[in-house]
């Protein structure tokens, strides 16, 4: 089942992502998110959690509306052990519903250049490459940049997400 995550989850919610991330070690040293950064987003976002039969969450993705009316998504992640079943799909078209439901007619996701493995992915789901942005962490341990990535929203049915 997918929900929108409430203030309680942020424990979890800290744990998967800095789980899923530790693969950034390579190029960024630290965790990916500490508690302050994850609490921020729910000011500006929601979270879309998937959570398991017994209610434990097994991934979540960030989205934004954004004030240019454009769908924003980051911090995909999965439980590692919970990876390659199908849950970052449904996590990312539950993003894409909530911003069509805003009232998006795009949305746009970034990727770190160095996770190679992230744009075919994307690619699949209907991603097209529209540019770049400077990676902007000092923590960066070698040269990158953000792949910026974007998809056209069709019109739909409403997701069962409140906005």
């Amino acid at each position: 089942m997918t929900r929108v995550a409430v203030p309680s989850d942020v424990p979890d919610l800290l744990r998967i992502i800095n789980t899923a991330y530790v693969v950034e070690q390579f190029f960024k040293s630290g965790d990916r998110i500490d508690r302050a950064g994850v609490v921020e987003r729910f000011e500006r976002g929601a979270f879309l959690v998937e959570t398991d039969d017994a209610g434990a969450i097994a991934g979540c993705v960030w989205v934004e509306v954004q004030p240019n009316g454009r769908g924003y998504f980051g911090l995909l992640s999965v439980d590692p052990a919970r990876q390659g079943g199908g849950i970052g799909r449904r996590l990312v078209e539950a993003a894409e519903g909530y911003c069509r439901d805003a009232g998006c007619r795009d949305i746009d996701l970034r990727v770190v250049n160095l996770r190679a493995e992230l744009p075919p992915f994307y690619r699949r789901l209907g991603y097209v490459a529209t540019g770049t942005e400077p990676y902007p962490d000092d923590d960066a341990t070698q040269p990158c940049h953000f792949i910026v990535m974007s998809k056209s929203l069709p019109p739909g049915g409403r997701s069962k997400f409140e906005v």
